[in-house]
Protein backbone atom coordinates (compact mmCIF):
# COMPACT_ATOMS: atom_id res chain seq x y z
CA UNK A 1 0.00 0.00 0.00
CA UNK A 2 1.11 3.25 -0.65
CA UNK A 3 1.46 5.93 1.50
CA UNK A 4 2.76 9.38 1.89
CA UNK A 5 4.90 10.91 4.53
CA UNK A 6 6.00 14.01 5.84
CA UNK A 7 10.07 14.26 5.58
CA UNK A 8 10.04 17.52 8.27
CA UNK A 9 7.59 15.76 10.95
CA UNK A 10 6.85 12.28 10.27
CA UNK A 11 2.57 12.68 9.71
CA UNK A 12 1.55 9.98 7.16
CA UNK A 13 -1.30 10.22 4.89
CA UNK A 14 -3.18 8.10 2.29
CA UNK A 15 -3.21 11.19 -0.25
CA UNK A 16 -0.52 13.65 -0.96
CA UNK A 17 -0.65 17.35 0.38
CA UNK A 18 1.17 20.57 -0.89
CA UNK A 19 1.41 21.21 3.21
CA UNK A 20 1.78 19.26 5.93
CA UNK A 21 -1.47 19.52 7.81
CA UNK A 22 1.11 18.71 10.99
CA UNK A 23 4.17 21.25 10.94
CA UNK A 24 2.57 23.32 7.97
CA UNK A 25 6.13 22.53 5.92
CA UNK A 26 5.75 23.21 2.06
CA UNK A 27 6.43 20.08 -0.46
CA UNK A 28 7.38 17.84 2.07
CA UNK A 29 5.50 15.02 1.41
CA UNK A 30 7.62 11.45 0.01
CA UNK A 31 5.35 8.68 -1.26
CA UNK A 32 6.69 5.58 0.75
CA UNK A 33 5.63 1.80 0.39
CA UNK A 34 4.37 0.34 3.23
CA UNK A 35 5.85 -3.14 3.32
CA UNK A 36 3.78 -4.00 7.05
CA UNK A 37 0.91 -4.14 4.89
CA UNK A 38 0.67 -7.33 3.34
CA UNK A 39 -1.95 -9.56 4.70
CA UNK A 40 -1.45 -12.08 7.47
CA UNK A 41 -2.89 -14.77 9.00
CA UNK A 42 -3.95 -14.23 12.81
CA UNK A 43 -2.21 -17.96 12.78
CA UNK A 44 1.09 -16.41 11.30
CA UNK A 45 1.33 -14.12 13.95
CA UNK A 46 3.26 -14.91 16.97
CA UNK A 47 2.14 -13.82 20.45
CA UNK A 48 4.44 -11.80 22.53
CA UNK A 49 7.20 -12.69 25.40
CA UNK A 50 6.87 -10.54 28.59
CA UNK A 51 7.95 -10.40 31.88
CA UNK A 52 7.83 -9.08 34.93
CA UNK A 53 10.18 -5.72 35.21
CA UNK A 54 11.03 -6.60 38.66
CA UNK A 55 13.07 -9.37 37.62
CA UNK A 56 15.07 -7.57 34.86
CA UNK A 57 19.02 -6.85 35.54
CA UNK A 58 18.93 -3.08 35.48
CA UNK A 59 21.35 -2.14 32.99
CA UNK A 60 24.72 -1.36 33.79
CA UNK A 61 25.47 2.39 34.12
CA UNK A 62 29.48 2.19 33.49
CA UNK A 63 30.14 4.63 30.74
CA UNK A 64 32.80 3.84 27.79
CA UNK A 65 35.22 7.07 28.01
CA UNK A 66 36.57 8.08 24.59
CA UNK A 67 39.45 10.26 26.29
CA UNK A 68 37.97 13.25 24.78
CA UNK A 69 36.42 15.32 27.06
CA UNK A 70 34.48 18.02 25.64
CA UNK A 71 32.76 15.68 23.42
CA UNK A 72 32.25 13.06 26.74
CA UNK A 73 30.98 16.06 28.36
CA UNK A 74 28.03 16.27 25.95
CA UNK A 75 27.16 12.37 26.14
CA UNK A 76 27.29 12.54 29.88
CA UNK A 77 30.09 11.14 30.81
CA UNK A 78 30.79 8.57 27.71
CA UNK A 79 28.71 6.34 25.71
CA UNK A 80 26.65 3.49 27.51
CA UNK A 81 26.48 -0.04 25.39
CA UNK A 82 23.93 -0.48 23.30
CA UNK A 83 23.64 3.26 22.85
CA UNK A 84 22.42 4.90 19.26
CA UNK A 85 23.67 8.10 19.43
CA UNK A 86 22.79 10.25 15.83
CA UNK A 87 25.45 12.97 14.78
CA UNK A 88 24.28 16.12 12.63
CA UNK A 89 25.13 18.87 11.10
CA UNK A 90 26.49 21.50 8.41
CA UNK A 91 28.44 20.10 5.07
CA UNK A 92 32.11 20.33 5.87
CA UNK A 93 31.22 21.38 9.53
CA UNK A 94 33.32 18.59 10.94
CA UNK A 95 31.09 15.86 11.41
CA UNK A 96 33.63 13.35 10.15
CA UNK A 97 37.16 14.91 11.31
CA UNK A 98 35.65 15.35 14.97
CA UNK A 99 34.78 11.49 15.36
CA UNK A 100 38.01 10.23 13.45
CA UNK A 101 39.48 12.29 16.51
CA UNK A 102 37.43 10.95 19.59
CA UNK A 103 37.71 7.35 18.56
CA UNK A 104 41.06 7.46 18.19
CA UNK A 105 41.45 5.26 21.49
CA UNK A 106 38.85 2.75 20.51
CA UNK A 107 38.34 -0.12 18.19
CA UNK A 108 35.65 1.84 15.57
CA UNK A 109 34.15 0.10 12.62
CA UNK A 110 33.64 2.92 10.02
CA UNK A 111 30.93 2.33 7.50
CA UNK A 112 30.95 4.61 4.67
CA UNK A 113 28.93 5.41 1.92
CA UNK A 114 30.43 8.76 0.72
CA UNK A 115 34.02 8.72 1.02
CA UNK A 116 36.24 5.60 -0.20
CA UNK A 117 38.60 3.73 2.29
CA UNK A 118 41.57 5.62 0.53
CA UNK A 119 39.83 9.17 1.27
CA UNK A 120 39.18 8.04 4.97
CA UNK A 121 42.58 6.57 5.91
CA UNK A 122 43.75 10.15 4.05
CA UNK A 123 41.88 12.16 6.60
CA UNK A 124 43.26 10.28 9.29
CA UNK A 125 47.01 10.08 8.23
CA UNK A 126 46.55 14.11 8.05
CA UNK A 127 45.02 14.41 11.78
CA UNK A 128 47.67 11.89 13.13
CA UNK A 129 45.26 9.31 13.93
CA UNK A 130 46.22 5.63 14.10
CA UNK A 131 44.19 3.10 11.49
CA UNK A 132 45.48 0.04 13.29
CA UNK A 133 42.20 -0.60 15.24
CA UNK A 134 39.51 1.26 12.32
CA UNK A 135 38.10 -1.67 10.39
CA UNK A 136 36.07 -0.07 7.10
CA UNK A 137 33.52 -0.67 4.69
CA UNK A 138 31.93 0.87 1.40
CA UNK A 139 28.53 -1.70 2.32
CA UNK A 140 25.26 0.35 1.80
CA UNK A 141 22.93 -2.66 1.77
CA UNK A 142 21.69 -2.24 6.03
CA UNK A 143 21.25 -5.91 6.26
CA UNK A 144 24.93 -6.71 4.84
CA UNK A 145 26.16 -3.93 7.19
CA UNK A 146 24.16 -5.80 10.02
CA UNK A 147 25.87 -9.03 8.61
CA UNK A 148 29.20 -7.56 8.54
CA UNK A 149 28.68 -5.98 12.49
CA UNK A 150 27.39 -10.06 13.45
CA UNK A 151 30.71 -11.44 11.59
CA UNK A 152 33.61 -8.62 13.40
CA UNK A 153 31.63 -8.17 16.51
CA UNK A 154 34.99 -8.82 18.51
CA UNK A 155 37.01 -6.25 16.92
CA UNK A 156 35.31 -2.91 17.26
CA UNK A 157 33.60 -1.65 20.40
CA UNK A 158 32.12 1.38 18.31
CA UNK A 159 30.46 1.42 15.00
CA UNK A 160 29.92 4.35 12.85
CA UNK A 161 27.76 4.85 9.65
CA UNK A 162 28.46 7.95 7.58
CA UNK A 163 26.01 8.14 6.84
CA UNK A 164 22.51 7.19 7.63
CA UNK A 165 21.33 8.77 4.08
CA UNK A 166 23.40 6.47 1.89
CA UNK A 167 21.69 3.07 3.39
CA UNK A 168 18.52 1.26 1.79
CA UNK A 169 16.99 -1.76 1.86
CA UNK A 170 15.64 -4.04 -1.01
CA UNK A 171 12.68 -4.36 0.85
CA UNK A 172 11.41 -1.06 0.44
CA UNK A 173 10.39 0.13 -2.87
CA UNK A 174 11.85 3.83 -2.21
CA UNK A 175 14.88 5.29 -3.49
CA UNK A 176 18.05 5.93 -1.40
CA UNK A 177 17.94 8.79 1.03
CA UNK A 178 13.79 8.35 1.26
CA UNK A 179 12.29 8.42 4.39
CA UNK A 180 10.95 5.18 4.22
CA UNK A 181 14.79 3.88 3.45
CA UNK A 182 15.84 6.01 6.34
CA UNK A 183 13.11 4.99 8.96
CA UNK A 184 13.81 1.28 8.27
CA UNK A 185 17.35 1.24 7.72
CA UNK A 186 18.14 3.20 11.20
CA UNK A 187 15.49 0.90 12.81
CA UNK A 188 16.94 -2.03 11.70
CA UNK A 189 20.73 -0.63 13.32
CA UNK A 190 18.68 0.12 16.53
CA UNK A 191 17.20 -3.18 16.91
CA UNK A 192 20.66 -4.56 16.52
CA UNK A 193 22.40 -2.45 18.90
CA UNK A 194 19.85 -3.36 21.63
CA UNK A 195 20.34 -6.83 20.92
CA UNK A 196 23.95 -6.76 21.07
CA UNK A 197 24.79 -3.93 23.50
CA UNK A 198 26.66 -2.61 20.96
CA UNK A 199 27.30 1.20 20.17
CA UNK A 200 26.77 2.75 16.92
CA UNK A 201 26.86 6.21 15.32
CA UNK A 202 24.69 7.62 13.09
CA UNK A 203 26.16 10.83 11.15
CA UNK A 204 23.18 12.73 9.52
CA UNK A 205 22.71 15.62 7.19
CA UNK A 206 20.76 18.65 7.89
CA UNK A 207 18.39 20.64 6.13
CA UNK A 208 19.09 24.30 5.15
CA UNK A 209 17.13 25.46 7.84
CA UNK A 210 19.86 23.66 10.08
CA UNK A 211 16.93 20.75 11.24
CA UNK A 212 18.17 17.12 10.94
CA UNK A 213 16.89 15.61 7.45
CA UNK A 214 14.85 12.53 7.60
CA UNK A 215 11.51 11.91 9.53
CA UNK A 216 11.16 12.51 12.20
CA UNK A 217 11.35 8.78 13.50
CA UNK A 218 14.35 8.75 13.28
CA UNK A 219 15.29 11.34 16.25
CA UNK A 220 12.84 9.32 18.39
CA UNK A 221 14.86 6.00 17.55
CA UNK A 222 17.69 7.02 18.97
CA UNK A 223 19.43 7.45 22.63
CA UNK A 224 21.10 10.67 21.77
CA UNK A 225 21.18 13.43 18.89
CA UNK A 226 24.31 15.94 19.15
CA UNK A 227 24.30 18.15 16.84
CA UNK A 228 27.76 20.20 15.62
CA UNK A 229 27.50 23.79 15.09
CA UNK A 230 29.30 26.45 13.51
CA UNK A 231 30.55 28.50 10.54
CA UNK A 232 32.54 26.90 8.08
CA UNK A 233 34.34 30.80 7.72
CA UNK A 234 34.52 30.34 11.55
CA UNK A 235 37.51 28.20 13.48
CA UNK A 236 34.65 27.18 16.11
CA UNK A 237 32.41 24.46 16.82
CA UNK A 238 30.05 23.82 19.38
CA UNK A 239 28.77 20.20 19.84
CA UNK A 240 25.10 20.09 21.60
CA UNK A 241 22.62 17.85 22.77
CA UNK A 242 18.97 18.10 21.31
CA UNK A 243 18.41 14.47 23.23
CA UNK A 244 20.36 12.59 25.66
CA UNK A 245 18.39 9.48 27.50
CA UNK A 246 21.47 8.90 29.56
CA UNK A 247 22.78 12.50 30.31
CA UNK A 248 21.68 15.88 30.85
CA UNK A 249 20.90 18.03 27.09
CA UNK A 250 22.70 21.29 28.70
CA UNK A 251 25.75 20.38 28.07
CA UNK A 252 28.01 22.07 25.67
CA UNK A 253 31.69 20.88 23.94
CA UNK A 254 33.73 23.84 22.16
CA UNK A 255 36.39 22.86 19.48
CA UNK A 256 38.47 24.34 17.82
CA UNK A 257 39.58 23.56 13.52
CA UNK A 258 42.90 23.38 13.30
CA UNK A 259 45.30 21.92 10.76
CA UNK A 260 45.85 18.68 13.11
CA UNK A 261 41.88 18.62 13.30
CA UNK A 262 39.21 19.71 15.80
CA UNK A 263 40.87 20.57 19.19
CA UNK A 264 39.56 20.59 22.80
CA UNK A 265 38.98 24.12 23.90
CA UNK A 266 38.65 24.74 27.99
CA UNK A 267 39.12 28.49 27.80
CA UNK A 268 36.07 30.23 28.34
CA UNK A 269 36.81 33.71 27.14
CA UNK A 270 38.07 32.30 23.94
CA UNK A 271 35.47 33.65 22.12
CA UNK A 272 36.45 37.27 23.67
CA UNK A 273 38.75 39.26 21.38
CA UNK A 274 40.51 40.88 24.01
CA UNK A 275 42.97 43.02 21.61
CA UNK A 276 39.87 45.16 20.60
CA UNK A 277 39.59 48.64 22.62
CA UNK A 278 36.19 49.44 24.05
CA UNK A 279 33.87 50.50 21.04
CA UNK A 280 30.34 51.31 20.70
CA UNK A 281 27.81 48.44 20.05
CA UNK A 282 30.23 45.59 21.57
CA UNK A 283 28.95 43.86 24.65
CA UNK A 284 30.16 40.41 26.38
CA UNK A 285 27.50 38.18 27.45
CA UNK A 286 27.76 35.33 30.40
CA UNK A 287 25.93 32.55 30.54
CA UNK A 288 26.04 28.87 32.15
CA UNK A 289 26.17 26.02 29.37
CA UNK A 290 26.04 22.85 31.41
CA UNK A 291 28.60 22.87 34.19
CA UNK A 292 30.22 25.92 32.64
CA UNK A 293 30.11 29.62 32.40
CA UNK A 294 30.76 30.79 28.78
CA UNK A 295 31.64 34.60 27.70
CA UNK A 296 30.29 35.70 23.91
CA UNK A 297 30.88 38.79 22.36
CA UNK A 298 27.93 40.41 20.49
CA UNK A 299 28.50 43.56 18.32
CA UNK A 300 25.72 45.66 16.83
CA UNK A 301 25.80 48.29 14.23
CA UNK A 302 22.89 50.73 13.95
CA UNK A 303 22.96 53.34 10.88
CA UNK A 304 20.76 55.55 9.37
CA UNK A 305 18.80 54.04 6.84
CA UNK A 306 18.27 55.26 3.35
CA UNK A 307 15.14 52.47 2.64
CA UNK A 308 11.38 52.72 3.31
CA UNK A 309 11.78 49.30 5.46
CA UNK A 310 14.76 48.97 7.47
CA UNK A 311 16.83 46.47 7.42
CA UNK A 312 17.03 43.85 10.10
CA UNK A 313 19.85 41.30 10.34
CA UNK A 314 20.71 38.81 13.09
CA UNK A 315 23.88 36.58 13.03
CA UNK A 316 23.54 33.97 16.33
CA UNK A 317 20.87 34.93 17.31
CA UNK A 318 17.17 34.06 16.50
CA UNK A 319 15.87 37.16 14.36
CA UNK A 320 12.28 36.90 15.61
CA UNK A 321 13.83 37.16 19.08
CA UNK A 322 15.96 40.13 17.75
CA UNK A 323 12.16 41.65 16.82
CA UNK A 324 11.37 41.42 19.77
CA UNK A 325 14.17 42.97 21.50
CA UNK A 326 13.74 45.83 19.42
CA UNK A 327 9.80 46.24 20.03
CA UNK A 328 10.71 46.30 23.46
CA UNK A 329 13.43 49.08 22.97
CA UNK A 330 11.24 51.35 21.07
CA UNK A 331 8.63 51.17 23.76
CA UNK A 332 10.39 51.51 27.37
CA UNK A 333 13.35 53.54 26.46
CA UNK A 334 11.59 55.73 23.69
CA UNK A 335 14.04 55.41 21.01
CA UNK A 336 12.92 55.25 17.34
CA UNK A 337 14.50 52.47 15.98
CA UNK A 338 11.97 52.59 12.43
CA UNK A 339 15.45 55.02 10.35
CA UNK A 340 17.61 52.75 10.93
CA UNK A 341 19.24 49.44 9.89
CA UNK A 342 20.16 47.41 12.75
CA UNK A 343 22.49 44.18 12.20
CA UNK A 344 23.37 42.18 15.24
CA UNK A 345 26.32 39.30 15.24
CA UNK A 346 27.88 37.00 17.59
CA UNK A 347 31.53 37.26 16.92
CA UNK A 348 33.33 33.95 15.79
CA UNK A 349 30.21 32.52 14.00
CA UNK A 350 28.56 31.13 16.93
CA UNK A 351 25.65 31.15 17.87
CA UNK A 352 23.64 32.07 21.33
CA UNK A 353 20.24 29.76 22.28
CA UNK A 354 19.92 30.68 25.77
CA UNK A 355 17.03 33.81 26.49
CA UNK A 356 19.37 34.87 29.51
CA UNK A 357 21.65 36.75 26.75
CA UNK A 358 18.85 39.17 26.26
CA UNK A 359 20.16 42.39 28.25
CA UNK A 360 23.16 41.98 26.50
CA UNK A 361 22.11 42.55 22.87
CA UNK A 362 19.67 45.22 24.22
CA UNK A 363 22.57 46.73 25.60
CA UNK A 364 24.61 46.22 22.57
CA UNK A 365 22.10 47.87 20.22
CA UNK A 366 21.23 50.92 22.67
CA UNK A 367 25.11 51.39 23.18
CA UNK A 368 25.70 51.33 19.20
CA UNK A 369 22.64 54.03 18.71
CA UNK A 370 23.75 56.31 21.87
CA UNK A 371 27.25 55.70 20.30
CA UNK A 372 28.81 55.29 23.79
CA UNK A 373 31.28 52.35 24.91
CA UNK A 374 30.61 50.11 27.72
CA UNK A 375 33.28 49.40 29.47
CA UNK A 376 35.55 46.06 28.53
CA UNK A 377 35.01 44.67 32.25
CA UNK A 378 31.37 44.86 32.43
CA UNK A 379 29.23 41.39 31.47
CA UNK A 380 25.53 40.95 30.92
CA UNK A 381 22.87 38.45 31.79
CA UNK A 382 19.62 38.37 32.02
CA UNK A 383 16.08 37.29 30.30
CA UNK A 384 13.69 40.57 29.06
CA UNK A 385 9.98 40.67 28.68
CA UNK A 386 7.94 42.24 26.97
CA UNK A 387 6.60 44.32 30.02
CA UNK A 388 10.48 45.29 29.46
CA UNK A 389 11.17 43.74 33.49
CA UNK A 390 14.58 42.25 33.54
CA UNK A 391 14.39 38.28 34.65
CA UNK A 392 17.40 36.56 36.84
CA UNK A 393 18.76 33.80 34.78
CA UNK A 394 19.57 30.19 36.18
CA UNK A 395 22.33 29.56 38.62
CA UNK A 396 23.45 33.36 38.62
CA UNK A 397 25.89 31.82 41.94
CA UNK A 398 28.01 30.32 39.24
CA UNK A 399 27.98 33.31 37.05
CA UNK A 400 28.61 35.38 39.56
CA UNK A 401 31.57 33.19 40.86
CA UNK A 402 32.94 32.18 37.28
CA UNK A 403 32.73 36.22 36.81
CA UNK A 404 34.88 37.32 39.31
CA UNK A 405 37.46 34.56 38.75
CA UNK A 406 37.60 35.53 35.22
CA UNK A 407 38.43 38.74 36.16
CA UNK A 408 35.48 40.73 34.83
CA UNK A 409 34.40 43.78 37.45
CA UNK A 410 30.70 43.97 37.12
CA UNK A 411 27.60 41.53 36.16
CA UNK A 412 24.80 43.89 34.86
CA UNK A 413 22.06 41.37 36.13
CA UNK A 414 18.04 41.79 37.16
CA UNK A 415 20.03 42.55 40.70
CA UNK A 416 21.05 45.70 39.14
CA UNK A 417 18.75 46.42 36.01
CA UNK A 418 15.16 45.81 37.18
CA UNK A 419 13.41 47.24 33.72
CA UNK A 420 15.14 47.43 30.34
CA UNK A 421 14.59 51.69 30.51
CA UNK A 422 17.52 51.45 33.30
CA UNK A 423 19.74 50.35 30.28
CA UNK A 424 19.30 54.58 29.76
CA UNK A 425 21.39 55.49 32.43
CA UNK A 426 24.10 53.86 31.85
CA UNK A 427 24.85 55.90 28.59
CA UNK A 428 23.92 59.67 30.01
Amino acid sequence: MATYVCASCGYGSASWYGKCPSCQEWNTFEKTIDASSKKRSARSVPSAHAEKLNTLAGQSNTRIATGNEEFDRVLGGGFINGEVVLLAGEPGVGKSTLLLSVLAALPCFYISGEESGQQVKQRADRLGVSTQNILFSNELQVDAVIGALEKYNSDYSVAVVDSIQTLYTPDIPSPMGSVAQIKESAARLTDYAKRQGKIIILIGHVTKDGDIAGPKTLEHLVDCVIQLEGEKESTFRLLRARKNRFGSVDEVGLFEMTDTGLQQVNNPTLFINSAIKAAAGRAVIITVEGSRSLLYEVQSLVVPTQLAIPRRIASGIDYNRLQLLLAVIRKHLKINLDKFDIYVSVAGGLSIKSPSADLGIAASIVSSVKNKALPLDWAFVGEIGLLGEVRASQREKKIMYDAKRLGLKKVVNADRVHMIRELGTMFA
